[in-house]
């Protein structure tokens, strides 16, 4: 079993927040608009750190954290991209990919809206994390947490900070 923190748009703002909640995730996933090399540095010590950037990353991320990345976490096939759209309104630079790779997850951000929604099209779960930094429209900021036991998600939490 893999326990996952989850986030999205920081945009360059931390939160001493994050290191209590993720202290006891396995790794932490960023979905984009990171904001800066400082934050992911910062993330990157508490627990390894797979992320993509966004679009309001500058150079020195993006040549860090590519736009789009596919992994496997257990035995599950993941894919996370910032700016994704939603089940049935996949944004069209990503749709191609995304039914090509067919994951069990894909992860997106860049909306600044939570939403966790099933995709019956790809058999794919599909989690926005919502927003975890202060720029933005959003009145609620928020993380989410769960856990990968082989090619299940268990044990989603969303954390509202």
């Amino acid at each position: 079993m893999t326990r996952i923190a989850l986030l999205s748009d920081t945009h360059a703002y931390w939160d001493e927040r994050y290191a209590k909640y993720f202290a006891e995730c396995d790794e932490i996933w960023h979905a984009g608009d990171i904001g800066s090399l400082e934050l992911a540095n910062r993330l990157q010590d508490i627990r390894p750190l797979k992320a993509v950037h966004g679009n309001i990353d500058g150079g020195d991320l993006r040549r860090i954290y590519p736009e789009t990345l596919t992994w496997q976490c257990e035995e599950a096939k993941i894919m996370m991209t910032h700016i994704g759209g939603y089940p049935g309104k996949y944004d069209p630079r990503i749709r191609k990919q995304l039914y090509a790779t067919m994951p069990d997850l894909f992860i997106s951000g860049h909306s600044h809206i939570l939403k966790v929604q099933y995709d019956p099209a790809l058999s794919c779960l599909h989690i926005n994390p919502g927003a975890a930094g202060l720029q933005g429209w959003q009145t609620v900021r928020t993380l989410v947490r769960f856990t990968i036991d082989g090619k299940q998600f268990k044990d989603l939490e969303v954390i509202e900070l």
